[in-house]
């Protein structure tokens, strides 16, 4: 969850009409990729319930962080819908307009999972990659469910 402070590192979601958005936060552009995942896992479950015991590399790349943001998520919710996986922990590194990911999680389990959504897609709305006056990054949109 968030927290304060320059180097705060965390995740939250949001309301938005009849989607959910996610936001993540961290001391770096990286960080704030990989919060932002988890906050997509937080619509869906709660991500310390799920598993390391699979591991997804991703890669994307996108002229500016904000398309490389939804093309993160988007390929996050691909993954998971094409695998049947919830994932839980996430690794981010990016270098100018290519982020190499890796995404851990497990086969979601609908009685111990007990998903509350299904994640559709990652959305232009209310889509923002900024560093913030304290020097956190924010990295947030709205995801269709």
């Amino acid at each position: 969850m968030m927290a304060g402070g320059a180097s705060a590192v965390g995740y939250e979601t949001f309301s938005h009409e009849a989607d959910i958005g996610v936001r993540g936060c961290g001391p770096d552009l990286a960080s704030a990729f990989a919060q932002a995942a988890l906050a997509l896992t937080a619509a869906i479950t709660e991500p310390a319930a799920v598993a390391a015991a699979v591991a997804v590399d991703i890669d994307c790349c996108a002229p500016d962080p904000e398309l490389l943001l939804v093309d993160w998520l988007n390929r996050l919710i691909y993954e998971m819908a094409t695998r049947g996986l919830v994932f839980g922990r996430f690794e981010v590194a990016i270098d100018g307009d290519r982020l190499r990911g890796r995404a851990w999680g497990e086969p979601v389990d609908p009685p111990r999972h007990q998903p509350a959504v299904e994640a559709k897609g990652a959305t232009f709305t209310e889509l923002r990659v900024a560093r913030e006056a304290d020097g956190r990054w924010v990295a947030q949109c709205v995801v269709d469910v």
